[in-house]
């Protein structure tokens, strides 16, 4: 079966990623129309170690902007991900280009701690 531009986007992305860091743990995004989603994997083990999501019970406000739901959710994986002494991972954005919520939610990793 014929894969779409999208899938092949993805996968070229991931590859070249994984061929350059050996020694890092993948931080994957996604965005939805409404929603951001964002977890911390190891790729050797095949699990996810961190995750923070704006669907979570803790997130979910009234009447907040998509770019400061990115901004809140960063906040939140990093701080996690610090608690769990991560601060090397490389940024896998997938599908998406990086503008908009992908960008704002990766310059606050950064300005939280979290290198890549």
């Amino acid at each position: 079966m014929k894969k779409t531009v999208i899938e092949r986007r993805v996968q070229r992305i991931r590859r070249k990623l994984k061929r350059v860091n050996r020694n890092r743990f993948r931080l994957s995004v996604h965005r939805s129309s409404k929603n951001i989603f964002a977890q911390i994997i190891d790729d050797k083990n095949n699990k996810t170690i961190v995750s923070a999501s704006s669907i979570e019970k803790s997130n979910k406000q009234t009447k907040v902007k998509k770019i400061e739901m990115s901004n809140t959710i960063a906040e939140l994986l990093a701080k996690r991900a610090l608690e769990k002494k991560i601060t090397e991972v490389f940024f896998d954005r997938g599908k998406y280009k990086y503008h908009g919520r992908i960008k704002v939610f990766a310059e606050m990793l950064r300005k939280n701690g979290l290198n890549f």
